[in-house]
Order: C-alpha cells, then sequence, then structure tokens
C-alpha cells in the first residue's frame, strides 16, 4: 500500500481562512500564512489553498495571498479558486503553488483540463468536484426541486441518467455548490483523469463542515473507476474519519489522502496526532519526525 497523504484544507475568503458547514455560516479561522506555517510545523503532507468566492464572484485568485503562503511553507501547495484558463494555471505555478485546482472552468470549457495537461503536464492538475448525493437507498424520489434545470447542457456523456428509485448518484456543482450542472460526478471523474488531471479532490457538499464522516461510497464509487489519486474531501471529524476513508476494504473509501479542514483549524487535534492514530491502525502515512 503507497504511503497515504494528510491534507489541511484553507478555504480562503478575502484573503482570511474561513470555515463554514455545507457551504455556509462561515467563521474567520484565520491569516492564510500564518495558518500554512502550523501545518508546515505539524509536518503535514501537503496544502490545499482554496479561494472559494473566486469562481462566483467571476475575478482572479488572490495571487499575493498565495505568493505570501507558498514562500511561508516548504511542503507542496495545491491552489484553486477562479481558474479559468491556461495563463492562470501557469500564473499559479509561477505564484509558487506546486499543483493549480480547476472545477467551474472544466464544466464550462471540457477541453481545458486536455489542453493544460498537453501544454504543462498532469502531474501539476488537479480536477477539483464539489458532489452533491440526489437519491439515496430507499428514497420515494430525488432530494432536489424536480423542477430544477443546469444553466447549461451537461458535457457529452456525463449527464445525469434519469434517477433510480433506490439507487445512488451524485451530482457535479459549482460556484462554490450554488450551480446545479447535470453532471454525474463518477461520470466526470473518469472524464476528466482521461482528459489529463493527475489527481481528483472530491468532496461531499452533504458532509462539508459537518465533521459526521466521509461519504464513503460516493468515495468508493470514483476512486474505483478512475486510476489516478482520488482525495477525501468533506466530513472529516476525526482520526476514525480518515482511516475510514483512506480503508482499501470493501467498506473503505479507497481514497490515497484525506483533507480536512475544521479538526485541525479549531485545533480540535493535530496532523500528528492523526498520523499516529493512523499508524496504529495499520494505515502507511508518514510518520512525525519527532515520534
Amino acid at each position: 500500500m503507497l504511503t497515504r497523504r494528510i491534507i489541511p484544507c484553507l478555504d480562503v475568503d478575502q484573503g482570511r481562512v474561513v470555515k463554514g458547514v455545507q457551504y455556509v455560516d462561515h467563521v474567520d479561522a484565520g491569516d492564510p500564512v500564518e495558518v500554512a506555517r502550523m501545518y508546515d510545523e505539524q509536518e503535514a503532507d501537503e496544502l490545499t489553498f482554496l479561494d472559494i468566492t473566486a469562481s462566483h464572484e467571476e475575478r482572479r485568485i488572490l495571487f499575493d495571498v498565495v505568493s505570501r503562503t507558498a514562500e511561508s511553507v516548504f511542503l507542496p501547495l495545491t491552489v484553486g479558486g477562479g481558474v479559468r484558463t491556461i495563463d492562470d494555471v501557469r500564473d499559479l505555478l509561477n505564484s509558487g503553488a506546486d499543483k493549480v485546482s480547476v472545477m467551474t472552468a472544466a464544466v464550462k470549457d471540457p477541453d481545458l483540463m486536455a489542453n493544460a495537461a498537453q501544454r504543462i503536464g498532469s502531474a501539476n492538475l488537479v480536477i477539483a468536484i464539489d458532489a452533491r448525493r440526489i437519491a439515496t437507498e430507499g428514497e420515494d424520489g430525488v432530494l432536489v426541486p424536480s423542477d430544477r434545470r443546469p444553466p447549461t447542457d451537461p458535457p457529452a456523456g456525463a449527464a445525469l441518467a434519469p434517477v433510480v428509485i433506490g439507487e445512488t448518484r451524485w451530482e457535479v456543482c459549482t460556484h462554490g455548490g450554488r450551480e446545479p450542472t447535470g453532471i454525474d460526478a463518477v461520470k466526470w471523474a473518469v472524464a476528466m483523469a482521461e482528459a489529463g488531471a493527475g489527481e481528483v479532490l472530491l468532496t461531499s457538499m452533504d458532509r462539508d463542515g459537518t465533521k459526521s464522516g466521509y461519504d464513503l461510497e460516493m468515495l468508493r464509487a470514483v476512486g474505483d473507476a478512475v486510476t489516478i489519486p482520488v482525495i477525501a474531501s468533506g466530513g472529516g471529524g476525526s482520526a476514525d474519519d480518515l482511516a475510514a476513508a483512506l480503508d482499501e476494504g470493501p467498506e473503505g473509501g479507497h481514497a490515497e489522502a484525506a483533507l480536512a479542514a475544521s479538526i485541525f483549524h479549531f485545533k480540535e487535534t493535530t496532523v500528528g496526532d492523526v498520523k499516529r492514530a493512523l499508524l496504529k491502525r495499520g494505515i502507511p502515512v508518514r510518520p512525525p519526525s519527532n515520534d
């Protein structure tokens, strides 16, 4: 089994780290540079920086904040939010990002990922997928209004099939979860992996900020469908939750990395403590150097 990664996430709004529940009710969690330094000291494996309002506000990401954050840490940094073009990807890499996460722009232009992979390389590209469960086992119908329509036609081959009662599906949403797309999350992950994405950052909108555990069913569905690493996001509330997401067993999430925010930002635990707990469970992670 490959070494698994523990990745704190900085959701940034107007230059400050924030954290909410299911994409609303955000509270301030500190200065990005200071928070990033804390995770560097805790020996996180990577750090993810997401400008969560850039796409919705139709602006570019805060490059100065990205640069200051990158300069303050020595761990790999993934940056996303407001990425629309290949030039944006290049600019972020030049600002200190090691990898760039793309979400809304890829939905608007499905060729963007393939073009970026060809010119820049897959190793630097992450496809971010925010997905909401639309049907669950035993339900009498879908969880979303039946008259809702996506703002644009889904890319060919990635549209949602008609919902079958008792069959679980997940719909991709963009603009910080504000816009439904009509795109099936599993099909979209496969399409973007084939286009050249190097990783999938998969967030459960239903679990985000709840600390109720990751959506393991969704993680397994995507992880088993693609050949690139999947990063679990949305719902991590304890070491047990991260262990379940990283578990390769039939009930595990089959993810190769686990992202969390609330439990780390508000000092409920540390990266080191989580890694020690995972090692005790037999999950291979890079151990803290002071152990």
